[in-house]
């Protein structure tokens, strides 16, 4: 059995979840999100928790029962609470500013890139090295933190690029000059 499964989820007051069949819809104070899940699956609300079961322990069902109630436990935390992902410049002239929607980097390159949020997404510039997505979605907040990271990735020599918050870039030695 799953120990992640076996998990009831439990539903915060505010938060109104419904289930079609393998459609799961939630909706909360943040907004509203809507899942089609595997339709093998077994959903149910039992008082003011979800429960989600296999019909079988076949290797398939097995590996999609944690999934499937991972999936439903981010869809609740979501649209009460929210996700959010903070990214770092780090590197002399590497900065961030924000205009309207849209946020500007300047990352070493011969132009500025501009980012535009994706929907259900928000871009906040705290300070001018850092730059934090937020939505209600674990997965497009993740997808799209990943994007912005992937235009300049940390370097290992000067440890210089676009890196997530409290993550440890490996650094490695350079070269030795001739003595």
């Amino acid at each position: 059995m799953s120990r992640i499964g076996k998990r009831s989820i439990p539903i915060p007051s505010g938060v109104n979840v419904e289930i079609d069949g393998n459609v799961v819809t939630v909706k909360g104070p943040k907004g509203t999100l809507t899942r089609a899940l595997h339709p093998d699956m077994i959903v149910k609300m039992e008082a003011s928790e979800i429960q989600v079961e296999r019909p079988s322990d076949s290797k398939l069902h097995r590996s999609l029962h944690g999934t499937t109630r991972s999936v439903v436990a981010n869809m609740v935390d979501g649209v009460n609470t929210g996700f959010q992902k903070t990214l770092e410049l780090v590197g002399v002239g590497y900065r961030a500013a924000k205009s309207g929607d849209k946020v500007t980097l300047s990352l070493g390159f011969s132009h500025p890139v501009e980012i535009l949020p994706e929907a259900g997404l928000e871009l906040d510039v705290p300070a001018n090295n850092r730059v934090i997505v937020k939505g209600i979605d674990k997965e497009k907040v993740g997808i799209f933190a990943a994007k912005i990271r992937d235009l300049r990735k940390p370097e290992p020599y000067k440890g210089k690029g676009i890196r997530y918050e409290n993550e440890v870039v490996r650094r490695k030695v350079g070269k030795t000059g001739k003595k």
